[in-house]
């Protein structure tokens, strides 16, 4: 399945990659990469020899019928693991075991420390409760990455795919064994994760937000919502004016008419 997908991606969009030599030819590591667009998790692993694991949402392995049972096969050939994250804390802790269970094999893991997608191109701050933690308690390298683009493939709203070259740049491992069994340091897992995104960031060019990208996206949702509300009430207003306008005018034009009539009577 990796091979026939991968061989799809390469030659419909013919993705361009630096730093490949980045990226050990065996034994475990983490690739840290920003997340533009859903299709992150299929371009990374298709330009690589290596299977890479990453983790999906759970709805995507169990939606009934015969497309559910073609996208959870999907999703298993590109090596998507799914996680149940609708749990809360009791989620978090589910992928970051996943994540160790993945290293101890020797294989390479994918995550994205932001979190979510970007919802408009910009990088935001890290989460230190995964990528750290999971680096710190395996010692595996850690491996940013950036993806070039992959965003304006699929905007939001659109079916079909645009056919243009997406990029990656892989940058050079970062070792944290440092800090090796420091894990339930909170400030330890803040300074590992900043470090990868300002690496994150340098590979990606990428504008720095120092928020999270779930902030920042209730605070568009919210933005959305206010601009609605303001737009109905200026067309409610507007409609008031029109009736208030008709009513003056009729009543304008009533008495007019009045005065005139009486007047022309009087004399």
């Amino acid at each position: 399945m990796k091979l026939s997908v991968g061989g799809a991606l390469k030659l419909a969009f013919r993705p361009w990659v630096e730093g490949l030599e980045n990226v050990p030819a065996e034994g475990p590591a983490i690739l840290a990469s920003n997340h533009l667009s859903f299709s992150d998790s299929f371009f990374l692993p298709a330009m690589l020899d290596r299977k890479v694991t990453f983790i999906a949402k759970q709805e995507y392995f169990t939606t009934p019928g015969v497309k559910g049972k073609l996208t959870a096969a999907f999703f298993k050939g590109v090596g998507q693991l799914p996680v149940d994250r609708s749990g809360g804390r009791g989620a978090s802790e589910a992928a970051i075991k996943s994540g160790i269970e993945v290293l101890e094999r020797g294989e390479l893991f994918g995550i994205y420390p932001e979190g979510t997608r970007s919802p408009d191109g910009r990088l935001y701050r890290g989460k230190p409760g995964g990528l750290a933690r999971v680096a710190l308690a395996t010692g595996a390298p850690v491996i940013p990455v950036a993806m070039i683009d992959t965003e304006k493939i699929q905007p939001p709203g659109k079916v079909m795919p645009k056919l243009m070259r997406p990029g990656i740049r892989i940058g050079k491992p970062l070792d944290f064994s440092r800090y090796h069994g420091m894990d339930n340091d909170r400030f330890i897992l803040r300074s590992v994760t900043d470090e990868v995104m300002y690496e994150i960031m340098k590979l990606s060019g990428q504008e720095y937000v120092d928020i999270y990208a779930t902030v920042a996206k209730r605070q568009i949702a919210d933005a959305e919502a206010a601009r609605k509300r303001e737009e109905k009430a200026a067309d409610t207003g507007g409609d008031a004016g029109g009736d208030d306008g008709g009513d003056k005018a009729g009543d304008d034009s009533g008495d007019k008419a009045g005065d005139d009539s009486g007047d022309k009577a009087g004399a």
